[in-house]
């Protein structure tokens, strides 16, 4: 058996969704299937590309290598075929966004690689939202952030692309709070906190907040529900703790820490009609995004020193 484009597919489909199941259903394999077709692929590569873990399945140091191949020949591939189906389309270009740090240079950045093009941005708190925004019409592409374990569903002619394959969610707190001055924070040791509840709960963040700290030998006490914006001066003023995507510069009050170990993990798509948008046009959207999203991973620069320490997870453009 030689390695082809559906092998390499599989492989970064397993390593973005960090389960087999998952996986399997996104290429359209049974799992025994997608299990034997991995076991097949790694003998032929000489060595284990996943281990289990308590999430799901995670690369090994061989399977990390791979990846990072599969995804530069998988990107080349894209942008071939791309290219080949004729000029980019025109008029207005109506976006979404989950509520990241780079939301306020998107429609600079892709204004700049679509020239002509009318921008329209909507932001979210909630990936669903903007996954049933796609499907329905009302988006023509969207930049789409998923917490690791957890799914969107995306159904033709909604397709995607991964920008950023993993990264880590930091915890906010007051800037007065005793764990304030730590370069990391034990997620144990926010047991006696009040949690204000993650935006975008029916994406799985709220499950997912659950599950680490029962992971971490406690129930989170969620006392506060707000909008990203609304929480911030409950966390200033010392009433609670809440998750935080990493690129956000910590406001006034506030200190932005790393959680140990890394118990919450997130992924960026970006999804896009193929009906409205062409492949070509649609690589386009990914580079403006992705130099969008770059604008700002030294806005925070615990993340920053993060970003240049794991250029694996780096945008292919």
């Amino acid at each position: 058996m030689d390695l082809d484009i559906r092998h390499l597919r599989m492989i970064c489909a397993i390593a973005e969704s960090g389960s087999l199941t998952r996986a399997a259903a996104q290429v359209g394999l049974s799992q025994p299937a997608m299990t034997n077709l991995l076991r097949r692929v790694e003998t032929l590569i000489g060595g284990e590309l996943f281990v289990r873990s308590r999430t799901g399945v995670e690369p090994t140091p061989l399977g990390d290598q791979v990846i990072a191949r599969a995804r530069i020949v998988l990107s080349e591939v894209d942008v071939l075929f791309g290219d080949l189906r004729g000029p980019s389309e025109t008029g207005s270009l109506r976006l979404g966004s989950v509520h990241v740090g780079c939301v306020g240079s998107i429609v600079n950045q892709v204004g700049d690689v679509l020239p002509g093009r009318e921008i329209s941005l909507r932001i979210e708190p909630s990936a669903v939202l903007l996954a049933e925004a796609l499907t329905h019409g009302r988006l023509d592409a969207a930049l789409l952030g998923v917490i690791e374990g957890f799914g969107v569903t995306l159904a033709p002619p909604v397709a995607s692309r991964t920008l950023v394959p993993r990264y880590p969610i930091f915890v906010a707190l007051s800037a007065a709070h005793p764990l304030a001055g730590n370069e990391e924070i034990r997620l144990a040791d926010l047991r006696d906190e009040a949690w204000i509840s993650p935006p975008g709960a029916d994406d799985g963040s709220l499950a997912a907040l659950r599950a680490s700290c029962r992971a971490a030998g406690f129930e989170p006490d969620v006392r506060f529900e707000a909008p990203s914006g609304a929480a911030r001066p409950l966390v200033a003023d010392g009433h609670g703790v809440r998750l935080v995507d990493p690129c956000w510069p910590a406001p006034a009050g506030t200190a932005v820490r790393p959680l140990a170990g890394e118990p919450q993990v997130a992924r960026l798509l970006v999804a896009w009609r193929r009906d409205r948008l062409g492949d070509a046009t649609a690589g386009t959207l990914y580079r403006g995004l992705a130099a969008a999203f770059i604008d700002h991973v030294h806005d925070n620069p615990v993340f920053g020193r993060w970003w240049e320490a794991h250029p694996e997870v780096h945008p292919l453009v």
